[in-house]
């Protein structure tokens, strides 16, 4: 397993087009094949920086995920929606896996 986080610089006057964004998504990335953890807009601190999280099997079931997600309507309109609004500056993904699996499990290390 694999998990995608998505740094997001966004505009901080269009905090709630984000927020709209990040709910269509919530709908389409599940529907799509991909393990949503969450989108997250600015609360306090920075009010610029937005993430979104999600875990998917592996970069070849990302590959289709994001196939899917091309074609599906709802992913296309959000798609266009960011792009009309213009309330992402910039935006940034890095895959990484969990390397603390033992907690996780409740395992203790030998």
């Amino acid at each position: 397993m694999i998990t995608c986080f998505i740094r997001y610089h966004i505009d901080p006057t269009k905090k709630a087009a984000f927020e709209q964004y990040a709910r269509n998504w919530g709908q389409a990335i599940p529907r799509c094949g991909a393990d949503l953890i969450g989108y997250f807009a600015p609360h306090e601190g920075s009010t610029t920086l937005a993430y979104g999280v999600y875990s998917i099997e592996n970069l070849a079931a990302y590959e289709a995920y994001r196939a899917r997600l091309a074609a599906d309507l709802l992913g296309q309109e959000n798609y266009a929606f960011a792009m009309q609004e213009k309330f992402i500056l910039r935006e940034d993904r890095t895959f990484l896996k969990l390397a603390s699996a033992p907690h996780a499990l409740g395992e203790k290390l030998k």
